[in-house]
């Protein structure tokens, strides 16, 4: 069977009649079988599947299919999904299952999409790499000896080697976008609060957002446009109406946009990269948009600001695991005390135990005043000045991460090495506006590079319909 990389091509295929539900599930199972040592599924739901395509089958026939009929999904495994196993790829939560569905899968399942299976991702979703997994690392199937980016590694691979059409994760500081630069996919994270996080297991609660990864920008602009919207069940999910993102794509505009300057002349971020970006911008100059260099005098304060606030924030959320009521237990205990302390020694691995003891750190009495609460003031001054600059402009323009995907166990043993994985992702998520990376081009390697595009809240339909004429005007001119 060919590779369908659009649910346009999918659903053009199923009405001519050349392709079914039914036939399309199997490709995909065949191709996650040929290609298992990726690592990219945890689990496969293979008889579900089938049996979800063969009613959405129907449906088609019937004239009575939702929007996402032939749209076949794997969900990141920090979204709970009710009867079946979720663990955040930690040891902590062996053998649980959940109990109820999140708002945002039981909208895609209400519109007929069908989920494969749950995916790969660093523990907690805490990582740029997806090495912190319990179960393994995700291997990039442009380079296998390369890391997919993380923290929704096997997402992003998954949708990158063709094992599904599109991938939900979640992005709290770049988890959505940084692997879809390193997998030469479309990553996009919208405005905190535009999708409902009811059921997204917490890592760190103003951060987390749950996001997309897909081929393309329409795919994308569909899916958000399904999970988008109020929900009873999340006080803080937006109460705005839902623009029918999908339907608002063809905008050719002529945009005031920004490249911040600092991030060009970081010391850390590869010659190639910085080529291809500018390439870019270039680009958009000769076609008639008016292109501008900005300051942005924070950078070196946005990784260790994030840091502080989410480990904090992951710090307090994840006390919930404790052997008490659910998950994994230790065996070696001998009181209470001992309960908690070997549960969690042995159920939670070494970054995630990293960032519990730095959250709990900066949250003691001692050194709140000094890191937490000084750390939320310049949250506040970042997100004021990245306002700032997007009153004055469309949109603002940077590499996604600064090197392409880097090879596995390279910065494993330097944690700060890792973070700054992170650098230009996070101010997006520190400022809670939507971003997007998209594909630009290869390295020497073959390695993809991604452009990260922000603009201001709840301004999506403009950052994707922008993005796609980008893509578009790429593939054109290659």
């Amino acid at each position: 069977m060919r590779q369908y990389n659009s649910l346009h091509d999918i659903r053009a295929a199923i009405a001519d009649e050349q392709l079914t539900c039914r036939q399309l599930v199997e490709h995909y199972l065949q191709n996650i079988r040929e290609k298992a040592n990726l690592n990219a599924f945890l689990e496969v739901f293979e008889q579900e599947a089938y049996t979800q395509a063969d009613i959405v089958d129907h449906k088609i026939a019937n004239g009575t299919a939702g929007k996402l009929a032939g749209m076949v999904i794997g969900i990141k495994d920090v979204l709970a999904y009710k009867g079946h196993t979720l663990q955040a790829s930690s040891h902590i939560l062996e053998g649980f299952k959940s109990l109820y569905t999140a708002s945002a899968v039981e909208r895609l399942l209400q519109e007929d999409a069908i989920i494969i299976g749950r995916q790969n991702c660093d523990e907690f979703a805490m990582g740029a790499s997806n090495e912190t997994s319990a179960f393994g690392n995700v291997l990039n199937a442009d380079d296998a000896s390369r890391v997919p980016g993380g923290s929704s590694g096997g997402s992003a691979v998954a949708v990158q080697a063709g094992l599904c059409l599109a991938s939900i994760g979640s992005d709290t500081g770049g988890s959505v976008r940084q692997p879809a630069s390193f997998c030469g996919v479309v990553g996009f994270k919208p405005t905190y609060s535009r999708i409902s996080r009811y059921g997204l297991i917490a890592y760190a609660s103003s951060f987390d957002q749950i996001g997309v990864i897909t081929n393309n920008v329409p795919d994308a602009a569909l899916l958000l446009e399904v999970m988008a919207g109020k929900d009873g069940m999340d006080s803080t999910a937006s109460q705005r109406e839902v623009p029918p993102y999908s339907e608002l794509l063809g905008a050719d505009k002529k945009y005031k946009i920004g490249y911040i300057r600092d991030c060009f002349e970081s010391e850390g971020l590869d010659s190639e990269v910085k080529d291809a970006i500018l390439g870019v911008k270039e680009m958009l100059k000769d076609d008639g948009h008016q292109v501008e260099a900005v300051d942005f005098p924070y950078l070196d304060y946005i990784v260790p600001t994030y840091y502080i606030l989410t480990t904090a924030e992951a710090s307090s959320n994840l006390g919930r695991y404790d052997g008490v009521k659910y998950g994994f237990r230790s065996q070696n205990v001998t009181d209470l005390t001992s309960l908690y302390k070997k549960t969690r020694a042995e159920g939670f691995g070494q970054e995630v135990q990293r960032r519990i003891m730095l959250g709990t750190f900066v949250l003691s009495a001692d050194y709140y005043d000094a890191y937490y609460t000084k750390a939320q003031k310049v949250r506040r001054l970042i997100k004021e000045k990245t306002d700032e600059l997007l009153q004055a402009y469309d949109f603002l323009i940077l590499p996604t991460a600064p090197t392409t995907a880097f090879k596995i166990g390279e910065n494993t043993a330097n944690p700060l090495a890792m973070y700054l994985a992170d650098i230009f992702t996070v101010q997006a998520s520190l400022a809670g506006v939507p971003a997007i990376s998209i594909p630009v081009g290869r390295d020497a390697n073959g390695l993809s590079i991604g452009l990260q595009l922000m603009t201001r809240s709840f301004e999506e339909p403009q950052l994707l319909a922008f993005s796609n004429q980008i893509l578009d005007k790429i593939s054109v001119e290659a």
